[in-house]
């Protein structure tokens, strides 16, 4: 059974750096894209950054220059490096199987909630 787990959001200040986890089970994740979306409360969802099997990187225009995907397949691990953080940033982070941008995930997991105060 395909189980993701995302975790790592906290409440930080404008400036500051998280990191989120996704942790995969249920499947070899050596052989799908991940990605990372984001939900604001009252906003539509936003595709923040995803990582294809080859390790080809694709970042929206808010996340470039700051945020950096990156994957683990031996722990069947994804992460997003989240730096110099905005209060734009506030959102709940999804982390899904098969994102890639511009293509829909299959799996994702319950998010975890990210919040930049000014």
């Amino acid at each position: 059974q395909v189980h993701l787990m995302e975790s790592g959001g906290g409440s930080v200040q404008a400036g500051g750096s998280l990191r989120l986890s996704c942790a995969a089970s249920g499947y070899t994740t050596n052989y799908y894209s991940m990605g990372w979306f984001r939900q604001a409360a009252g906003k539509e969802r936003e595709g923040v950054a995803s990582i294809d099997y080859l390790g080809t990187t694709r970042y929206a225009d808010s996340a470039k220059g700051r945020f950096t995907i990156s994957r683990d397949n031996a722990k069947n691990t994804l992460y997003l490096q989240l730096n110099n953080l905005e209060t734009q940033d506030t959102a709940m982070y999804y982390c899904g199987r098969g994102f890639r941008m511009d293509t829909e995930y299959d799996y994702r997991g319950q998010g975890t909630q990210v919040t930049v105060s000014s």
